[in-house]
């Protein structure tokens, strides 16, 4: 199922009546592991809180706690609450809720753009070559997860998962398989999340591992971008210790331009 259809079910569910109201699932081609993928299921939770903002709100940080896992052929609900809606900021949660339990916890804030006299624009530049295809994971059975047909990634540094790498970070270039109609924030949220923990290449055997909190700050909100382009995409890893690592991202559009910042906290069971 394209990733179009799954944002379409939960805008026509959001508003829908209860008595009316379909219900909502994520097919198995979009796993990862034993749980829906994670940037899935954040963006498809996003999506319903952006159902809820008047458009003149542009999303400047999205938050989000994988609370439990989201099993895949298996009806969920989604609730979205407006925690406040003043004079230039909204700040909105969202639940993904499944078999009575939160599984997902969004918060997003938006706010409207205004004139200041502050102007200071990001200067961080990346260095990698424009990619022409894919070059990351084949799709292996039980090995590649299956979410990875629906999004295309070119590694150009950094290793591999699990191949004893000294190495704990990744630089590379994403974009969806199939393009999606338009490119929302949204469809930009479910991509960021495409790429394997940094982290997870330092290891010489294969360990689960798990996001539990993840945080994108918006820093060029403004999507004019074309559904067949890709994003740079740059990670580096803060801390790992303890079974918990941190590592911290940069997200640039194909000219060149900063558009977000993505930071996560990740359990690695080894």
């Amino acid at each position: 199922m394209h990733i179009d259809d799954l944002i379409e079910a939960t805008n026509h569910y959001i508003n829908s009546d209860n008595q009316d109201r379909p219900q909502l699932s994520i097919p198995k081609e979009w796993a990862q592991g034993r749980t829906a993928y994670g940037g899935l299921t954040g963006a498809l939770v996003y999506s319903a809180i952006r159902e809820k903002v008047s458009n003149d709100r542009v999303l400047r940080s999205f938050s989000c706690n994988f609370v439990g896992p989201v099993t895949t052929e298996t009806p969920f609900d989604i609730e979205v609450d407006i925690l406040r809606q003043g004079k230039n900021v909204t700040q909105v949660t969202g639940k993904a809720i499944q078999d009575g339990n939160v599984c997902v916890m969004v918060q997003a804030a938006f706010g409207v753009s205004r004139e200041s006299k502050i102007n200071l624009r990001n200067t961080d530049r990346h260095a990698m070559r424009a990619p022409t295809k894919a070059d990351f994971l084949p799709q292996i059975p039980k090995i590649t997860p299956k979410f990875l047909r629906h999004i295309d990634l070119a590694r150009q540094g950094g290793g591999l998962p699990f191949t004893g790498s000294k190495e704990s970070e990744i630089d590379g270039w994403m974009r969806f398989t199939d393009p999606p109609k338009a490119l929302t924030d949204a469809h930009l949220i479910a991509l960021i999340d495409g790429w394997p923990p940094a982290t997870l290449q330092m290891l010489k055997w294969p360990a689960p591992a798990s996001t539990m909190s993840w945080n994108i700050e918006f820093v060029y909100p403004h999507f004019g971008f074309s559904p067949e382009e890709w994003f740079a995409y740059q990670v580096r890893t803060r801390q790992a210790t303890d079974g918990y690592a941190q590592t911290e991202a940069n997200i640039w559009d194909s000219k060149g331009q900063l558009i977000a910042i993505s930071r996560q906290t990740i359990a690695v069971f080894d």
